[in-house]
């Protein structure tokens, strides 16, 4: 046998930025980043011969809708700084939510608006949105000459908290999610909290919760952070929320850069704490539910497993499902009791462990918890446990209904 061994390190940096009107004539930053005018830790200063940089720019409709003045402000701004950047192309608006992932003509689009533009690898995408539309435009952007450099702006708590600072992209198929994607990190994401104001109530609760799942994976000190500020953040209380998007996206940060598996090659998914049961939920509800909304219930459903296999002590699970009490997502939904008694139907919960497990391969692993911030793997989940967990998060919410209605009253 007669064999080469090929091993090489490449090393990996992008920028988070936060910032205020990225797209107002008095920001320099987005010129800065693509004209290397402010280290983005990732390359030298670019080459003057280069610019200017081509850019397509990617609009969610939702955001397009709430920011009717979105369109002019990147056209104008582009042309400011025309000896840097070049609009190739029209704002492309798109549609947002799970609708851009799960129909391919928008990615075709996406890359239509690439090749027509002829665009390179030194071009640019940059895609505004919430996270579907950054995942769907970074999964064209990736593909594209086998990647265009990707520039992130979410616009929502889920995507600056959490999915935009990280590594991945992808598309659903096959009914199931993010089936198709690659592990392409950004060249930057941008931050700008300009854009949370437009959200509503229900977006707003709902990003909170891939916080809460930092936390609980993470630092517990971030986990009373969160109790201390519940009703501030409920209250809409902006920099309060800008704080804790920006603990969470550098608790995500550090994760992929010091967890050992940034390109998930292994069966462990700490970052997916909660997931298995919330990506069911929104396939199985036709996205009724948001993302966020599935993983707070993920979260309920997975801590109160913790406590009754006996991991979890039972104040630490009264901590966890009361914060999300208060944070105003739910804690249950009825699609949790879907086909309960056949687990391999399509629609029974239990069938999410089965596709949570063959999206990464090798050996189901579940994170559960034995303390807040002390998380841990197992390899195998009790069906009887589960229903039984979903019957006790489905007391809690009727709890948590009536209280909210006594409230109100």
């Amino acid at each position: 046998m007669d064999v080469i061994h090929q091993e090489f390190l490449v090393p990996v940096r992008y920028p988070v930025y936060f910032t205020t009107g990225v797209f107002a004539a008095s920001n320099p930053l987005l010129r800065d980043i693509v004209t290397g005018g402010i280290s983005t830790g990732i390359r030298a200063t670019i080459a003057e011969d280069t610019l200017p940089v081509k850019a397509v720019v990617v609009v969610d409709r939702g955001v397009d809708e709430a920011h009717p003045a979105l369109r002019d402000s990147v056209a104008a701004y582009c042309e400011k700084n025309g000896d840097a950047l070049t609009l190739a192309t029209p704002v492309l608006v798109v549609p947002g939510g799970e609708q851009i992932k799960d129909d391919r003509r928008h990615i075709e689009r996406i890359i239509d608006a690439i090749n027509v533009s002829s665009l390179c690898r030194h071009s640019y995408v940059i895609a505004v949105g919430g996270g579907a539309v950054l995942d769907a435009a970074g999964f064209a952007a990736a593909t594209a000459h086998r990647g265009v450099r990707l520039i992130r702006v979410p616009t929502t708590v889920l995507s600056q908290d959490d999915s935009a600072v990280g590594v991945k992209n992808g598309i659903n198929a096959f009914g199931k999610k993010n089936y198709l994607g690659t592990f392409t990190p950004p060249f930057a994401v941008i931050n700008d909290a300009a854009f949370l104001s437009t959200l509503s109530d229900r977006d707003w609760r709902g990003g909170t919760t891939e916080a809460v799942k930092a936390a609980l994976i993470r630092d517990p000190q971030f986990f009373e952070f969160l109790e201390q500020h519940a009703s501030a953040l409920v209250d809409r209380d902006l920099q309060v929320m800008t704080k804790v998007i920006r603990h969470s996206a550098m608790l995500h940060l550090r994760h992929i850069a010091t967890g050992g598996d940034p390109f998930e090659q292994g069966s462990s998914r700490p970052l997916d704490f909660g997931h298995w049961a919330a990506h069911k939920l929104e396939q199985v509800t036709n996205h009724r539910l948001g993302h966020g909304e599935a993983v707070g219930i993920g979260i309920a459903l997975d801590t109160t497993y913790s406590h009754l296999a006996g991991f979890l002590p039972e104040t630490s699970w009264r901590r966890i499902v009361q914060l999300l009490a208060a944070l105003g997502v739910p804690l249950y939904d009825a699609a949790l009791e879907n086909r309960l008694d056949t687990p391999a139907h399509s629609d029974c919960i239990l069938r999410g462990l089965d596709e949570f497990r063959e999206h990464l391969g090798g050996r189901l692993t579940i994170m559960l918890l034995k303390e807040i911030g002390q998380p841990f793997d197992v390899h195998e989940v009790r069906a009887d446990l589960v229903r039984q967990s979903i019957a006790t998060i489905k007391t809690l919410e009727a709890e948590r209904v009536r209280s909210a209605a006594k409230k109100a009253s």
